[in-house]
């Protein structure tokens, strides 16, 4: 179902929030629901996609991750060619697929592996030290970092 609602005054009042208008209208518009994943948070800064890719090798699944996004995506060779055999029903789902993961700024693909038919990707997020809050001595101290609260 296409979400029929018209974003164009919020766009027109609002600066920097352009990728957010563009996931709501693009969220609910019967996107691809294959293959399935979750997505959990490790720690602050530690995330993981796992997604189910049963029946894929290492070498039909592709991740590439550009400037804010991380494209996964997957393409088998038909089933039983060049292998000797004949199936006679198959059920495995075996159909290409891309999958697209927006990401925050300044979060990186740090491993990814396959076992058990569940691709993991864990992601981290690295604040540059010249991104992060400092706190400012009044009296012309030089900047020092703020301490995170336990």
């Amino acid at each position: 179902m296409r979400n029929s609602f018209d974003w164009t005054p919020y766009r027109r009042s609002t600066v920097g929030f352009d990728r957010l208008f563009d996931f709501l209208e693009t969220s609910g518009s019967g996107a691809e629901n294959y293959p399935p994943f979750d997505i959990e948070k490790i720690a602050d800064d530690h995330f993981r996609i796992t997604v189910a890719v049963a029946g894929f090798k290492g070498d039909e699944i592709d991740i590439t991750a550009q400037q804010n996004m991380l494209l996964v995506s997957g393409r088998k060779t038909p089933a039983g060619e060049g292998e000797g055999r004949q199936l006679l029903y198959s059920g495995i789902a075996t159909r290409a697929f891309e999958r697209r993961f927006q990401l925050a700024d300044f979060v990186r693909v740090s491993a990814a592996d396959l076992a058990d038919g569940l691709l993991t990707i864990d992601l981290v997020r690295e604040v540059p030290e010249a991104m992060k809050p400092h706190k400012i001595a009044i009296g012309g101290g030089a900047p020092t970092p703020i301490e995170k609260a336990a």
